[in-house]
């Protein structure tokens, strides 16, 4: 393995020190007779990679349209590249250290590695089967083929060859290796082909053996598509691998040499920024800096093809540095995340019977038709909207409308991830250069998003606003939107809060809900959250939000108390959330001694679960459902029975360390009763899931439920039924009262 650089190694420290806060949790009492962690606890790691095997599991399931099963199996490779180079990398660097602490579950870092190693060879096995056997051939059903260069007839192979020459040969850089050309920096996540060549009769000054054997590299393109589409004698789709077009034209890039054999291959590279900011005197520059690192970091992972020569492996693993067992051979294409393109290139127009059926957000039902004046609706009363069952207009103007109403007289936003062409951001643009006040705060540090996050900032701070970057050490990651507004009776505040980013194009596949408010109490503090980032007033206490990393975390132990206490006193208890992730190892203790003193709890946690549910003596009242679909499930919800007044929350944070000790997020009350029963309405649907979700079991495992006597009922689609249902309603009453006779008076 290559050496680690000392900036690495610093990075590996910061991480440390951040491991042992996030496995203090597991030092709590322990709540019965269950002792050893591994008997309380998943691995966090673990629990990701059984995520995922979820998510592979749509791609296997015949029941779901063919091209959103290419699209799953994508998203579970995609999902598996992320994993890699972000939670393996940052164990690798604790390993490097000899970071020997233990995690929640127990597990030492090398235990953590050897068994991620070991359950992800399984994983990409099963989904290259799942591609190989099953997708592959299902296409050619539909008259859809994935073919290789090779397969081809002579006529679609004279296209290939054209295309080779006029589109792929100009773009590709064949690069030679030897004593004067050192081999070049392999990118992350790259594909690329290393070529093996005959060395003889070249003529090279600089070659100074006599192996008869050269070497070559080059990058297949991502400029282009990787599929390239062929039609063909009956109308049938062919999508054609590049690589194995550029591979089939070798002969042209190497004129003088004789192509002896190609082998395509990928590296995986650490990607975990760690920013020191208290030693960052810019920390856009940094982060700039650090974004443009990624390429450069530690290999830690070598993807090559199944039939990969011996020759050629041994010259990449030296030539790389690598550890043999960082090598992961895969039975069919490299990076199978370009799966998700196939369904756009087969064409729009055809195969609809292989996809979802359309789906277009409805009208926001707790919202006029119209949007005009929203400030207006806002000011009568608290209005909820539920993405993407309901569309994201709402959002969009509340912003578009501060932005150009002569009363509006500051815009407050924070600002996580956006599109790359955000109206948001227009609007914001739009409001600063309209001469209102306009403070946005840009969360450099979203991984990924950093880059057009910067971008961003930079164009908000030329066209005037107020751009701050967050506080020191803590992510930004809640959702707020403050307005100022002058009105006849004196100033008015209006909130939108939200559980997901300000991002139009994953609002349309993210499950995530808002409001939108103007009571004078959450008004009030808003202006203080806001005066908390920008400046350094941290008030004692406020009247409706709850922020981490100061309040949430005593805040939900509290109320999990309050729970407990009930039932130990006889009276009704229960408590449903909705999050994406559960590892606090506090928060899972709470849950587990109120699980033994008769509380219910529901639990809907779409990924990782370091909670074990059904347990007797430990959390046999703890029921635990994870739901996949055609939506990511990205809202978080809790509800407190609290003796029948039944609490509920929205907040932008998972019960995870980083949400609730090193992030800066908001939780909010919903206190209007329309909008109560919209959310348990919504809590119900998911809870009494028979098709989209998946229960876990005592042993770790997920399993679906046996329908046999139960009512079928995917929450997704009935979620859409009821919008739908919602608007026509509306639309029936808002006939009835314009139509409505008058009455004579008396």
């Amino acid at each position: 393995m290559a050496s680690k650089s000392k900036d690495t190694r610093k990075t590996s420290k910061k991480k440390v020190a951040v491991a042992k806060k996030s496995s203090s949790g597991s030092k709590n009492a322990p709540v019965n007779k269950i002792t050893r962690p591994c008997d309380k606890f998943t691995n966090r790691e673990l629990s990701w990679l059984e995520f995922n095997n979820r998510i592979l599991h749509e791609a296997r399931d015949t029941k779901n349209p063919l091209l959103e099963r290419l699209n799953f199996l994508a998203i579970t490779a995609s999902n598996l590249d992320e994993f890699y180079i972000v939670r393996v990398a940052s164990l690798r660097d604790m390993a490097s250290v000899n970071f020997e602490e233990k995690d929640i579950a127990g597990m030492t870092v090398s235990e953590q590695l050897t068994s991620i190693d070991a359950k992800t060879r399984k994983l990409m096995t099963l989904m290259y089967s799942t591609y190989g056997r099953s997708l592959v051939p299902s296409l050619k059903q539909e008259n859809i083929f994935i073919s290789d260069y090779d397969e081809l007839d002579e006529r679609l192979k004279s296209h290939c060859d054209e295309y080779f020459k006029t589109e792929l040969y100009p773009i590709l850089t064949p690069m030679a290796v030897d004593q004067s050309r050192p081999f070049p920096l392999i990118y992350n996540r790259m594909l690329n082909m290393c070529v093996k060549l005959d060395g003889k009769g070249i003529v090279d000054t600089h070659r100074t053996d006599d192996n008869d054997i050269v070497y070559a590299t080059l990058q297949i393109p991502n400029v282009v598509s990787r599929l390239y589409k062929l039609t063909g004698d009956n109308g049938e789709i062919i999508l054609v691998p590049i690589e194995s077009i550029i591979r089939a034209n070798l002969h042209l890039l190497f004129t003088s040499q004789k192509v002896l054999g190609s082998a395509c291959y990928r590296v995986m590279r650490n990607a975990d920024l760690d920013i020191d900011e208290d030693e960052a005197e810019d920390l856009l520059k940094e982060i700039e800096e650090q974004v443009r690192k990624r390429r450069y970091g530690e290999i830690i992972r070598l993807e090559v093809e199944d039939d990969i020569e011996p020759e050629i492996l041994d010259y990449i693993i030296m030539e790389l540095k690598i550890n043999k067992d960082d090598i992961f051979r895969v039975g069919g294409p490299i990076d199978l995340t370009f799966l998700s393109k196939v369904n756009k290139l087969v064409g729009k127009d055809r195969f609809n019977d292989l996809r979802y059926p359309a789906h277009a957000p409805a009208a926001p039902s707790m919202f006029d038709e119209s949007l005009d004046n929203i400030f207006d609706q806002i000011r009568k009363k608290d209005r909820l909207v539920h993405h993407p069952y309901e569309s994201f207009e709402p959002v969009l103007e509340f912003v578009k409308q501060a932005a150009r109403d002569p009363q509006v007289l500051a815009i407050k936003q924070t600002l996580y991830r956006v599109s790359d062409e955000s109206p948001i951001i227009a609007s914001l643009l739009e409001a600063a250069n309209n001469g209102k006040q306009v403070m946005v705060l840009v969360e450099l540090k979203a991984r990924f998003d950093e880059q057009n996050n910067i971008n961003w900032a930079k164009k908000l701070e030329n066209a005037g606003c107020h751009v701050i970057y967050g506080l020191v050490g803590l992510k930004t990651h809640s959702k707020i939107t403050l307005v100022v507004r002058k009105e006849e009776d004196g100033i008015r505040r209006y909130l939108h809060l939200a559980t997901g980013n300000y991002n139009d194009i994953t609002a349309k596949i993210y499950t995530d809900i808002g409001l939108f408010t103007a009571s004078e109490s959450f008004g009030e503090d808003a202006s203080e959250f806001f005066n908390m980032l920008s400046g350094y007033s941290i008030p004692s206490t406020w009247h409706k939000l709850v922020a981490a990393p100061i309040w949430m975390k005593d805040y939900f132990i509290r109320n999990i108390r309050r729970e407990a206490k009930n039932a130990s006193e006889g009276k009704p208890a229960k408590i449903i959330a909705k999050i994406n992730s559960l590892v606090d190892g506090k928060v899972i203790n709470e849950l587990y001694n109120a699980s033994n003193a008769g509380v219910k709890i529901e639990l809907i946690v779409r990924g990782i679960c370091c909670l074990k549910a059904g347990v007797p003596g430990l959390s046999e009242n703890i029921t635990v459902r994870s739901i996949t679909g055609r939506f990511l499930e990205h809202s978080r919800i809790f509800m407190f029975y609290n003796g029948g007044k039944e609490d509920i929350y929205l907040a932008s944070a998972d019960w995870m360390p980083r949400n609730l000790d090193r992030r800066v997020e908001l939780m909010f009350p919903i206190e209007d009763e329309d909008c109560r029963s919209r959310i348990k309405e919504i809590l119900d649907v998911e809870i009494n899931d028979t098709i989209r979700a998946t229960y876990l079991l005592p042993d770790g495992n997920y399993h679906k439920l046996d329908l046999r006597g139960k009512v079928k009922l995917d929450s997704q689609q009935e979620l859409i039924r009821l919008a739908d249902e919602a608007v026509a309603g509306r639309m029936v009453e808002e006939e009835r009262l314009a139509f409505e006779p008058a009455v004579a008076p008396d």
